[in-house]
């Protein structure tokens, strides 16, 4: 391999791209505006629950119970109805995802240590929320049923019972459990293999529609050193777009980075190695730039977002889908990104998915070196 020719193509493909400003705007301003869009719009935690409530009972009791639905961070006050219709009404408009029904005897049937029923109504329409929401309310009951019980002991003198269990929960890695801790890093592996693949995708095909393809076959270069120096400038911008990400998530997002920054772009340059010669491969065997952009959306987007463990858990997903799972890279890049950014682990715990993505990166950069030389003979 000759590096001189190797640097001229490289300048070559620079200046292309300096030219486009398409090409540039794309190559940086999307994979930020992609980061902006999906970090502030997608997020998995359900807070102020809007929340209708038909008191019955009209008691200081009742009203101490909704308060404490009303002044937690998980649900918010829409406003009270007078019954079962205004609750409907209110759930079918979106104007309410819960309603509350207090019925008439609460204070009294507390009060004596009885049984109290209280009704719970969710908008199952949005199965996770209503899940969520469920699991809230019954939080909230279960601590206000046993302040009651101990209230009720108190007044008649006796000892308070003392639960069976004293459960003490401490989560590791993401202790508020705040979505974007997971989400952000998710998102840097999906944006990057979207971006990659797509920018690439065009840069053959645009040489054989150009009709300059001709030109560079009957110069020296060979088929590694155009490969390689059309690669060299879009890696260099995808690290660049790394580096932004990683900004992004630490100031704007404020995602804790626990984890080696060195080994974090060492994975991220063998991710994009990869990406980019897929995006590569198919410019080469489409050479058609339409074509090539849309096989490059479609075999980068859907399996990066859904097949990634990046929104849906690997765990869950049917066994032939999971077995799919294992030849998409944005997989282990995602698994990598989450262990460096929220567990601060190294290669000593991730050295399987860094081997895989590795190995998927080598295959890739062979086949597309393959795959052009006997396109040119």
């Amino acid at each position: 391999m000759n590096l001189r020719r190797l640097r001229a193509v490289s300048r070559k493909e620079f200046i292309q791209i300096a030219r486009d400003p398409r090409s540039l705007g794309m190559a940086i301003a999307i994979p930020m505006l992609l980061l902006l869009l999906f970090g502030y719009a997608l997020t998995l935690d359900v807070d102020n629950v809007p929340l209708v409530v038909w008191d019955q009972d009209g008691t200081h009791e009742s009203r101490e119970f909704i308060s404490r639905f009303t002044g937690s961070p998980y649900f918010s006050l829409y406003r009270y109805v007078e019954n079962y219709r205004d609750i409907e009404s209110a759930v079918d408009a979106g104007k309410a995802l819960a309603g509350l029904v207090i019925p008439r005897g609460f204070a009294g049937r507390t009060g004596s240590g009885r049984k109290a029923d209280v009704q719970l109504i969710l908008d199952g329409s949005d199965s996770n929320t209503a899940t969520l929401a469920a699991g809230y309310a019954e939080a909230v009951t279960l601590i206000y049923s046993q302040e009651t019980v101990a209230a009720n002991f108190r007044c008649l003198g006796g000892v308070e019972p003392l639960p069976p269990l004293d459960v003490r929960t401490r989560v590791w890695y993401n202790p508020d459990l705040d979505s974007k801790n997971y989400i952000i890093p998710g998102l840097i592996a999906v944006i990057m293999s979207i971006i990659a693949a797509l920018l690439t995708s065009l840069t053959v095909a645009r040489e054989w529609e150009r009709g300059t393809m001709e030109q560079l076959i009957s110069t020296p270069v060979k088929v590694p050193e155009l490969v390689l120096g059309k690669l060299i400038p879009y890696f260099t911008i995808g690290l660049f777009d790394v580096l932004m990400a990683v900004l992004m998530g630490e100031f704007l997002f404020q995602v804790p980075l626990r984890g080696n920054v060195a080994l974090l772009f060492v994975m991220a340059a063998v991710f994009l190695s990869g990406a980019l010669s897929l995006g590569m491969l198919i410019s080469i065997v489409t050479k058609n730039q339409l074509l090539a952009s849309q096989v490059a959306i479609v075999s980068t987007f859907l399996p990066s977002f859904l097949l990634s463990g990046f929104m849906y858990p690997i765990s869950t997903m049917p066994q032939v889908v999971q077995s799919i799972t294992y030849i998409i890279p944005a997989r282990y890049f995602v698994a990598l990104l989450k262990g460096i950014y929220l567990k601060g682990v190294g290669l000593d715990i991730l050295f399987f998915e860094a081997g895989l993505l590795l190995l998927f990166g080598c295959v890739i950069v062979i086949t597309a070196n393959v795959k052009f030389r006997k396109l040119l003979e």
